[in-house]
């Protein structure tokens, strides 16, 4: 299946070339194709910051490059540039909380940095590395996107209705998608029916983003407003929703974009299957559960206007972006390391101690 997967990617949101961090601007799709390029470590945490790239794979990547830039500028300027590099580091984790890749690629860039020897380049070593982040996601999405698709086809293995919350395709990762990989692997295996999507406000995702990578592939599509999602459960036959996460914690909780806890308790009363799907960089095995991840809030202003015009009353907005799906709510986490069904914390302990596939 690897090999029909790769002829299948389409589209990619993150490209390193000529020195430069070249980024997919997703604030302008579907609408217009707009690429930005990078040259300092400060600008890739902007465009993390802002939302130019999102998706907690490509926020990693995106980073780990971002550390190349910045080694690049403190070694031209000469003097103690391994001090120097440390605020680069800080700039781009305070980039965006939750997501814990971005600290995972940060940690990573930062080990290789230690482990450097005499005589060899600094920069190069860095870039190698960051171009390593890179490949093995693109490689860990390709085997989830296996794992999952093996998992529809053994539950039901006629064509389905599946519901998927935001964007978790090409455009959130280095290469084929995590949750969307798993619904395009399915559809090339004749897995898939229809795809329901919800728009997911404030900032439209599934609208904006996911809607378009599914129809620019051919993949029946159905865009429906967040609140409806219980309704099509109840009506549409759907038969597993399938999201992505930006951190998972020891014992299998999971926080992904906000929306997802709802669809998870509305899952398990419908009977509908509720699987995520992530690189394990995603997990974090230094938080014992939800309760510990940091949830971040962006401005109310997201929730109060919509292409810089208010359309809501003088009030207070309240816009978490996160939430949290308890682990005794998911019936399985697909990671390029293997599947863990109904997890708690002794199974995501034994799915950690896995050799890394990639």
């Amino acid at each position: 299946m690897r090999e029909q997967l790769l002829a299948a990617e389409k589209v990619k949101a993150i490209d390193w070339r000529d020195g430069k961090l070249h980024l997919l601007d997703q604030r302008r799709l579907p609408f217009e194709e707009t690429w930005l390029a990078y040259d300092s470590a400060a600008g890739v945490a902007e465009a993390i910051r802002t939302m130019v790239v999102r998706g907690a794979p490509a926020i990693g990547i995106s980073a780990a490059y971002g550390v190349v830039l910045g080694a690049r500028a403190r070694l031209a300027n000469g003097g103690d540039w391994r001090a120097a590099l440390e605020e680069d580091f800080s700039v781009l984790a305070e980039s965006r909380p939750t997501a814990v890749n971005l600290f995972w690629a940060l940690n990573r860039m930062r080990e290789r940095l230690e482990r450097l020897k005499d005589g060899e380049t600094p920069l190069a070593a860095l870039e190698a590395e960051a171009v390593a982040i890179h490949e093995s996601d693109r490689e860990a999405n390709l085997t989830m996107a296996q794992y999952g698709a093996e998992l529809i086809r053994k539950h039901q293995g006629n064509p389905q209705n599946i519901l998927t919350h935001c964007n978790t395709g090409a455009l959130a990762t280095g290469g084929f998608g995590t949750a969307l990989g798993v619904i395009r692997a399915a559809w090339l295996n004749g897995l898939v029916e229809r795809v329901y999507a919800d728009e997911t406000r404030p900032w439209l995702q599934g609208a904006r983003l996911t809607a378009w990578e599914l129809a620019g592939e051919g993949v029946p599509v159905s865009l429906n407003a967040d609140a409806a999602a219980a309704h099509l459960m109840k009506t549409q036959g759907i038969t597993w929703v399938i999201v992505g996460a930006d951190r998972i914690t020891a014992n299998g909780d999971v926080a992904n974009k906000i929306g997802t806890y709802q669809l998870a308790v509305s899952a398990m009363h419908h009977g509908v299957r509720f699987m995520v799907v992530a690189p394990s960089s995603t997990i974090d095995m230094n938080l014992e559960s939800g309760d510990d991840i940091p949830i971040e809030e962006r401005a109310g202003s997201e929730l109060l206007e919509v292409g810089g015009q208010r359309v809501a009353a003088e009030v207070q907005a309240v816009n978490p972006v996160f939430d949290v799906t308890p682990a005794d709510l998911i019936d399985v986490i697909v990671t390029e390391r293997g599947v863990v069904e109904r997890p708690d914390t002794a199974k995501m302990a034994q799915l950690m101690c896995r050799k890394r596939l990639h």
